[in-house]
């Protein structure tokens, strides 16, 4: 069967290649998190899963975004709709994920915030460093995944922060504070944020497997957390070495409004008026089982997300992960004209229909490592089918809608979701106008590798159009 897998793989490429281009503007440190390290913030808290503040930036410009509103469903850490704001354009973002909410609700207060006093309120709790003296603590709410996750004197100076933070009688300051122990959670802990879950040190006793885990130096909760406010402060204050958005630098100044919407896009996307919306910048979550409630588990935690607030927002999301179950309730939130459309794309995409006939077959074989596999990977393109077709309603005639994704490999077999979803697209009406690919793909799992061979996969970015009236 991978043999005719790879036949239709070859036809759909054939479909697209007229508008599938090189674009050697592109590079992966620019599609990924990591051109975001002194980006408008972004050094506070190190979000994995955004594209870069700069991609944010050519996308408008190349693909004439040219009104607002803009419109991205999965939000994240709102770099799509900070950038679109300071282009002087209204954004509208989508998190379900409360961490990722947070760090987008806190940026905004700020750019509206006086900077300069909620600076000294940072310096003056810096300065009175009252984590290191004796007093009540805020017990830290662990979840059964994080139990264990820090050193015995780290989680009580981390309790006792918590507490003294949340007496702060200015709110925005207290909350920065409270986001300042969100930002060092990872680097105090024993625990590494590895793709599908955390990676535990040895130290920890939890370490699991053949392989020993050491993330070597771990540093006290109050070296972590004093040179964090010191960072916050210096941006804050405008002493930054690069320019942020708290600055009063021109080029970071907010021109236009955000508006947040805290839920999945699975329920809010089909409540938008048809037709009101400009454009779409948008990056999902990738079809390559990443589960973010696991990885993100510190931060949930934190805030109080307990395990059955971690279980609901693992099925709410797009499913993504092998522990998403079917959702039931999509054919009354989307309506009837949109489910049977989305459904009649998905279900004569003819790769999809083929991998997912392979798939099923190596589940029956007990060949794929994973049984779940398979369910994701049909529920992941038939949300998002139906989400395409949904917010090509949404869109304005002519409206641009750019989609950063990864292509993605299972048993052997590519799965073209940049030509999947286009195919999508396309029968929702939207224009394939260009499909930008990257001049460098990604290589096999290590899991894959030895197996199939390092055979490298597509990175793209999908610039579709509404047509025009």
């Amino acid at each position: 069967m991978l043999a005719e897998i790879r036949k239709a793989d070859q036809k759909l490429t054939a479909k697209y290649a007229a508008v599938m281009h090189v674009n050697d503007d592109l590079d992966r440190t620019l599609v990924s998190f990591q051109a975001n390290r002194d980006e408008s913030g972004h050094r506070w808290y190190k979000y994995r899963e955004g594209f870069s503040a700069d991609l944010i930036r050519y996308i408008i410009k190349k693909a004439g975004f040219s009104s607002g509103p803009v419109l991205d469903p999965f939000a994240g850490s709102g770099t799509a709709l900070f950038i679109s704001a300071e282009q002087g354009l209204d954004a509208i973002g989508i998190e379900l994920l409360p961490s990722s909410s947070e760090i987008i609700e806190l940026r905004s207060a700020l750019s509206r915030a006086d900077s300069l006093a909620v600076m000294q309120g940072v310096a003056d709790f810096l300065l009175r460093r009252s984590w290191l003296k004796e007093g009540p603590r805020q017990p830290f709410q662990h979840l059964r995944i994080t139990a264990g996750a820090f050193p015995e004197d780290t989680e009580r100076q981390l309790g006792r922060y918590l507490h003294d933070a949340g007496r702060d009688p200015k709110r925005l300051v207290g909350r920065i504070l409270r986001f300042a122990a969100l930002c060092v959670l990872e680097e105090i802990s024993f625990t590494r944020k590895d793709g599908q879950y955390l990676r535990w040190d040895q130290r920890s006793g939890r370490c699991l497997g053949k392989s020993r885990f050491d993330k070597g130096r771990i540093p006290s909760f109050d070296e972590a957390i004093a040179a964090k406010l010191k960072e916050m402060i210096a941006d804050l204050s405008g002493r930054a070495t690069e320019p942020t958005l708290f600055t009063s630098s021109e080029p970071r100044k907010l021109k236009a409004k955000i508006d947040l919407r805290v839920g999945s896009c699975l329920d809010v996307v089909p409540t938008f008026t048809p037709g009101s919306i400009a454009g779409v910048i948008t990056s999902p979550p990738y079809c390559n089982r990443y589960d973010y409630t696991r990885t993100y588990a510190l931060e949930l935690a934190a805030l109080g997300i307990g395990e059955d607030g971690v279980r609901k927002l693992r099925q709410t999301m797009l499913s993504c992960t092998v522990e998403n179950r079917d959702k039931k309730d999509l054919p009354s939130k989307f309506g009837p004209d949109v489910f049977r459309e989305a459904s009649q794309a998905f279900g004569s995409q003819r790769q999809l229909e083929l991998l997912l006939r392979y798939l099923e077959q190596c589940k029956k074989d007990e060949t794929i490592n994973n049984p779940g596999i398979v369910r994701m990977v049909k529920n992941y393109f038939f949300e998002m089918s139906l989400l395409i077709f949904s917010l090509s309603k949404c869109l304005k005639p002519a409206a641009p809608f750019v989609m950063v994704n990864d292509n993605v490999r299972y048993q052997g077999a590519h799965v073209p979701v940049d030509l999947i979803l286009s195919d999508f697209a396309q029968q929702a009406g939207l224009c394939v106008e260009s499909i930008w690919v990257l001049p460098r793909g990604k290589g096999n799992s290590s899991q894959q590798m030895g197996v199939h061979g390092r055979e490298e996969i597509r990175k793209c970015v999908y610039v579709w159009r509404k047509k025009g009236e």
